[in-house]
């Protein structure tokens, strides 16, 4: 052996006690994050490979990780510091960020999860049952992110297939999931602590309004109820609170739309699958492009709809000026309109409603917006979210006419504490043309008092 060999050999054995003594003085888990980063760097040295090979057998690209990471340990000898459930995540948690959205992913298919928090890349919440509660692996452990780029990553995979971007000068978007997941994204400097996301699931089947019966969101009979409304036209309004069910609501009264009315859905992301509706038209907003032009708003997609010979227009949510254009809509030839809106009562919506107009820009008195709002709603359904985490309805409200210039309301059912229930109040429902020509006081009664 050449002198040259045995200096060489010698530099080998060094470098290599080394990187022993160094890893001696590290823990497994933060052992497994740099392999981690080692492999998915040479993952991206060789991403034409990797390319090519994707579109044909996803079982041989886990196969050639599996060997990375093999490979990877061999060449530090380092077998010994990972066990193979920690290798099975490193290769998990690869594959995901290759073909999915990193450590979210599991996240976004567990179905009993219905949101996603990350308050930065250390606090990762999620409601599960309506109760929130910490992210958390296979292991108990809390679910984090090794570092920002990571969580950058997650948030570019989101936002760049629906053409939306997000940056330091852009630093709020709003977007959605291939399965309709609604999700909104803040960056530094807006969020102090790191990116924030929030992801609001949506079922790939929508909820029935059988399936709100059987989870104790409403009975049977005033599911029954509100159907029938829907079918005479009756344009109704669905309000409650952050996360009391509001979409999903909205969605499973839309199935009972006839199949052969012409049915247009105008939303900000597009979340509501009225799979019953064979004429259906779903318009959503645009936000404006880099250099701030190209927006379209829901007052645009509203004063289009009305163009596209409706005969109901389903507005996700009226937060704005928007709420005028939508009125006007229902006082127009457009009866079963449906929508919803954030408020804690009926009461309350109405306010809201009245506040929402004169967002609109046009000067009207309080009177005309009154009288507006009394016309062109029949129902308020009020949502709520209780102590444990169950949605309800809690209250059904029929709005009558402007005396002494505030608008008149009924409650038709109203949520009894005693009971823990929704219970009927005894109030009949107005004998409108669209009640009568029903028949429904002939056809459905109610404990408590015959609607009539």
């Amino acid at each position: 052996m050449s002198i040259e060999d045995l200096i060489k050999r010698r530099q080998e054995a060094l470098l290599h006690n080394e990187t022993a003594a160094a890893i001696e003085t590290m823990d497994a888990g933060n052992y497994k994050t740099e392999i981690f980063g080692r492999v998915r760097q040479k993952i991206a040295d060789n991403r034409e490979l990797f390319a090519s090979d994707m579109k044909q057998d996803i079982a041989y690209i886990r196969n050639m990780i599996w060997k990375i990471i093999e490979d990877e340990l061999a060449s530090q000898r380092t077998e010994w510091m990972l066990s193979s459930y920690d290798r099975s995540e490193i290769l998990e948690q690869l594959m995901h960020t290759m073909f999915g959205f990193g450590i979210l992913d599991a996240l976004i298919h567990d179905t009993q999860v219905t949101e996603i928090m990350v308050n930065g890349i250390k606090k990762i919440y999620i409601e599960k049952d309506g109760l929130l509660q910490i992210a958390r692996d296979r292991k108990g452990q809390p679910l984090t992110f090794s570092r920002q780029e990571e969580l950058l990553h997650v948030i570019e995979k989101i936002v760049s297939p629906i053409n939306r971007k997000v940056n330091e000068s852009e630093p709020i978007v709003d977007a959605r999931l291939p399965n309709g997941s609604r999700v909104n994204v803040v960056l530094n400097p807006v969020s102090l602590d790191g990116p924030a996301v929030t992801i609001r699931k949506f079922p790939e089947k929508p909820y029935t309004m059988g399936q709100l019966v059987e989870v104790g969101t409403l009975s049977s009979e005033i599911a029954e109820w509100l159907g029938m409304l829907v079918e005479a036209k009756y344009n109704i309004i669905i309000s409650g609170g952050t996360g009391s069910g509001k979409t999903t609501f909205l969605n499973a009264l839309g199935m009972f739309v006839p199949s052969q009315d012409r049915v247009v859905t105008i939303e900000d992301a597009a979340e509501l699958k009225l799979n019953n509706v064979e004429n259906l038209v779903r318009l959503e907003t645009r936000p404006a492009n880099i250099e701030g032009k190209g927006e379209i708003k829901i007052r645009e997609l509203l004063r289009t709809a009305l163009r596209m010979r409706p005969d109901r227009i389903i507005v996700g949510e009226v937060r704005g000026g928007e709420a005028l254009d939508m009125l006007q809509a229902m006082n127009t030839g457009h009866d079963g309109s449906l929508s919803t809106g954030h408020a804690n009562s009926a009461a309350d919506m109405l306010s809201r409603l009245e506040t929402m107009v004169l967002m609109s820009g046009l000067e009207l008195p309080i009177p005309a917006i009154r009288q507006q709002v009394s016309s062109a709603i029949d129902f308020i359904v009020q949502l709520g979210k209780l102590r444990d985490g169950k949605r309800k309805v809690t209250e059904i409200v029929e709005v009558l006419a402007v005396e002494n210039d505030r608008i008149q309301l009924q409650t038709i059912f109203k949520w009894d504490q005693n009971v823990g229930d929704l219970v009927s109040t005894g109030e009949k429902v107005s004998a409108t043309d669209k009640w009568m020509a029903t028949g429904f006081a002939n056809h459905f009664a109610m404990k408590g008092g015959e609607q009539g």
